[in-house]
């Protein structure tokens, strides 16, 4: 899976950008299909946000979360993706129909 990290109007410190991968990679438990991840940190006054896109198969999932921490963000946002990824593969599997 490749990952982007991109901090909107501002740089994000080191710490953050390995904290955001170490969180997007629990998402490989869930699906091996996920072919790339993208994470957008930005913030506006005292609110942090943290927005993640997945690719999945044939499928692009979004998932946002606004806090007063941004570790707090990528976790909520990666959180609300795990349950859509849940989910996809529910209606996957659904459809699939034995003979």
């Amino acid at each position: 899976m490749r990952t982007k990290i991109s901090s909107i109007h501002f740089k994000a410190p080191d710490s953050l950008k390995a904290f955001a991968e170490s969180e997007v990679q629990r998402l490989l438990k869930f699906s091996d299909e996920i072919i790339n991840c993208e994470v957008e940190l930005s913030y506006q006054r005292e609110q942090k946000r943290a927005h993640v896109h997945i690719s999945v198969n044939h499928s692009i999932l979004n998932a946002s979360e606004v806090t007063d921490d941004f570790q707090k963000s990528i976790v909520g946002a990666v959180d609300k993706l795990e349950e859509q990824l849940k989910r996809l593969k529910g209606r996957i599997q659904s459809k699939r129909v034995p003979e």
